[in-house]
């Protein structure tokens, strides 16, 4: 069987990039057409949609160079993560990018879409394009450079064979990834229930939410290498890493030092929420959080803090870690969360949180309907760990097969 060695650019029908609205005066909409950010492309492969912003019909019209199609290979081309690299399919569509994100559209007689997708997920060419850059000080890849980067083509039917394989796994993920929203939709379903179930109650009462937490405290950020007095290694979760954690995706998540003092006060243990405060953008505000369960921090295998940019939340006896982070998501819905933004001329977004925390009141239903609404949604909560976890196993199988197989190693 002869595998033939080609460029990108010999088995493509374009390589461009895509094109950024603020540029041409259009705002971001609450809701329209999918617009795909290199944020929302993860490492290892794959296409998050809840992080997407939108655009409406006018501007996905105007920014023609940035229209996607189905099977269109997304490849981010600036930025700390260069190489990440997701595959569109129909269920994004319509979409645009930005311009930091490279467009790869293949052409199906020359080379089957999704092999070329998994030749850019096997980490060695994730090194590959990185190392194009290792020198500058900010990473970039021109489409130039795309476009000469060189696979390994067998005939197309073992192309397809390929990825037909490894897209078992991908759709194993796509569906514990769907059954993840699913459930969570119900977690929050429940939680509106509760809420309106008590707000008939007699008896109902209301709690700032400072007066909820048991403690609470900033993050920390550390240092890149052991050195005195940074010595004690864990993981730091900030604001960017929410979405993807949220779906047992910590493969972005910084890996760092610590002081002693410092770790000690933050290391987050299950039932902790962490709360962003600071970051965010027009498009993204700042408010997301998330949930630490014994099943998220199991998959560190080391102890974990949230950045400086966030706040650990540890609930006191008053309310259940469910009962306020489900809380917090419904606030970031209705728009209660945003009420406290304080937008900073760099167009940093940071937060009132002590505003936030002292005004603000969250229904506390009677305790017989406090336990037995959490004895509802805590199962929810552990099985969307346990299908994160699946989730991060699966990648784990993928990106062990993947090499062998565009490599000729293993035979299909």
């Amino acid at each position: 069987m002869k595998w033939e060695k080609l460029k990108l650019k010999d088995v493509c029908v374009k390589v461009t990039k895509g094109t950024t609205p603020t540029t041409y005066g259009f705002p971001f909409v609450e809701r329209g057409i999918n617009y795909i950010k290199a944020e929302s492309i993860l490492e290892g492969g794959g296409i998050l949609p809840n992080t997407f912003a939108f655009i409406d019909e006018a501007t996905h019209e105007y920014l023609k160079r940035s229209i996607l199609c189905d099977k269109d290979i997304l490849i981010s081309i600036a930025g700390a993560k260069l190489g990440k690299c997701g595959f569109l399919t129909e269920q994004f569509l319509p979409a645009n990018t930005n311009q930091a994100v490279g467009i790869v559209r293949i052409d199906a007689n020359k080379a089957e879409p999704k092999y070329v997708y998994y030749n850019f997920v096997n980490n060695h060419t994730y090194q590959r394009i990185n190392s194009l850059n290792s020198q500058a000080a900010q990473p970039n890849l021109n489409l130039g450079q795309l476009g000469e980067l060189e696979f390994q083509y067998p005939p197309l039917s073992t192309q397809r064979s390929i990825a037909f394989i490894l897209s078992a796994y991908d759709n194993l993920i796509e569906n514990n990834l769907k059954r993840i929203k699913l459930v969570e939709e119900k977690a929050q379903l429940h939680y509106k229930e509760l809420i309106q179930e008590t707000n008939f109650t007699k008896t109902k009462r209301e709690e700032c939410i400072k007066d909820c937490l048991a403690f609470y405290i900033g993050g920390g950020w550390g240092e890149d290498e052991y050195k005195e007095p940074f010595t004690e290694p864990a993981y730091v979760i900030r604001g960017t890493d929410i979405p993807y954690a949220k779906k047992g995706e910590i493969s972005s998540v910084p890996f760092r030092y610590h002081k002693v003092s410092n770790l000690a006060s933050r290391k987050m243990q299950a039932g902790d929420i962490v709360f962003e405060v600071s970051g965010g953008s027009k498009g993204q505000p700042v408010g997301r959080s998330l949930l630490i369960t014994d099943k998220l921090l199991s998959q560190f295998k080391q102890p974990s803090i949230c950045a400086s940019f966030c706040k650990l939340l540890r609930p006191n006896a008053t309310i259940t870690p469910e009962h306020l982070y489900l809380y917090l998501l419904a606030s970031q819905e209705n728009g209660i969360i945003s009420q406290y933004e304080k937008h900073s001329a760099s167009n940093i977004v940071n937060y009132g949180f002590e505003e936030f925390i002292a005004e603000q009141k969250i229904l506390i239903p009677k305790e017989s309907e406090l336990k037995a609404f959490t004895e509802k949604v805590k199962p929810i909560f552990m099985l969307i760990s346990s299908l994160g976890e699946q989730n991060s196993k699966l990648k784990e199988a993928r990106d062990i097969l993947s090499p062998k197989l565009i490599n000729g190693q293993k035979e299909v």
